[in-house]
């Protein structure tokens, strides 16, 4: 294992962060990214992160890797200092009020400014100088605050890779994971792995987040460079570890184990694979996604826990008056499972309650929480 640290842009004198990173494996090779609570607050998967540098060191010195693995225990130093009036806040940059999963640069433009030219036949070879053109594009951000930087640098850490992991969790959840459509078997057989009762995806979710900015650019570039043939070179997903206080160390094996089969699965760790368990949940699309949401302030008492199905019209929650004390029934407009519910039960208006992965619904714009 080899460790290397990353100093990030300071913005206050005096006050520095940085970014550690755990090599393992041979320099040629596959490579994948895994990193931990880029929401620093979503601690299970600083926990997992754990229990993968356990087993990536031993595979190490049994020379099982076969590519690149790079782990970041912890992503976002910045938000692992965020504390006000004893709560930890790491979702959101307290300077701006911005989203730290939200709004990485999109390089599939300037990336397609470097392959002009240098494509041809052999689609192997097509990914590989793509891959050396995303990783330029991301060499060449700047970035005027620590946050940005901060984003600027994972960027350039897993633009290159051929899996991305992005470990979080939701408030009170089953585990699910988020991923792009045109990769729905990849994410399928993550999920099955995991145990994750929704796969829900997407080809643009929104604002930019983390994974598809890795994954994304790959899709744009087939489209840019046809018809020269191009792989989707970089499978990426957002894996979200349950809830946020189901910090458990035979979770924490059990999800460590299965990102390695899945790695094992991609050619990066050898030995023959094990046979795929039962998938609990086919892939539904993200837009189908049903938010819960509260009508008014009031007391959340919910009737549907993660991992319930659920029909339309079922009551999900009530939503109690303190004024009045009315009981206001919140039901589901479509069929699914409940993968995730907030951790708190005061609601103000339009908070989200809960999420159900259906597929009736069609929403538009963006399609992840703020």
């Amino acid at each position: 294992m080899h460790t290397q640290t990353l100093e990030l842009a300071g913005g206050t004198p005096g006050l520095r962060h940085s970014l550690r990173v755990l090599h393992f494996g041979p320099a040629d090779g596959p490579k994948a990214t895994i990193q931990a609570a880029l929401h620093a607050d979503e601690v299970p998967a600083l926990l997992v992160a754990q229990a993968l540098r356990e087993r990536l060191q031993r595979l190490e010195a049994e020379g099982q890797l076969l590519g690149r693995v790079q782990l970041l225990p912890w992503a976002n130093p910045l938000g692992l200092a965020q504390h006000l009036l004893g709560h930890h806040l790491g979702r959101f940059d307290l300077r701006d009020g911005l989203n730290y999963n939200r709004g990485y640069a999109e390089l599939a433009a300037a990336a397609a400014t470097r392959l002009h030219g240098r494509l041809g036949d052999d689609a192997a070879a097509n990914a590989a100088v793509a891959r050396q053109a995303l990783a330029e594009a991301a060499a060449a951000l700047t970035a005027d605050n620590p946050a940005k930087d901060l984003k600027r640098r994972l960027l350039q850490l897993a633009v290159d890779s051929d899996v991305v992991l992005d470990l979080h969790c939701d408030g009170e959840a089953a585990m699910h994971l988020y991923a792009l459509s045109p990769q729905a078997a990849w994410a399928a057989e993550l999920g099955a792995l995991l145990g994750a009762r929704a796969v829900l995806l997407a080809t643009d979710s929104g604002d930019s987040p983390f994974d598809e900015a890795c994954s994304r650019p790959w899709l744009l570039l087939q489209q840019a460079m046809a018809p020269h043939p191009l792989p989707l070179g970089c499978f990426s997903a957002t894996v979200e570890l349950r809830g946020e206080a189901d910090t458990r160390h035979d979770w924490a094996a059990q999800d460590a184990d299965a990102i390695v089969e899945f790695l094992r699965r991609r050619g990066i760790v050898a030995g023959r694979p094990a046979p795929l368990p039962p998938a609990l949940c086919e892939p539904t699309p993200l837009a189908g996604s049903e938010p819960v949401t509260a009508p008014a302030a009031g007391v959340v008492v919910f009737h549907r826990a993660p991992g319930d199905l659920v029909a339309a019209g079922d009551v999900v929650a009530d939503l109690v008056d303190i004024d009045s004390g009315e009981r206001h029934a919140l039901t589901a407009r479509s069929a699914g499972v409940l993968y995730a519910r907030c951790a708190t039960r005061w609601a103000l208006p339009g908070k989200r309650l809960a999420k159900i992965a259906g597929t009736t619904l069609a929403r538009t714009g963006p399609l992840l929480s703020p």
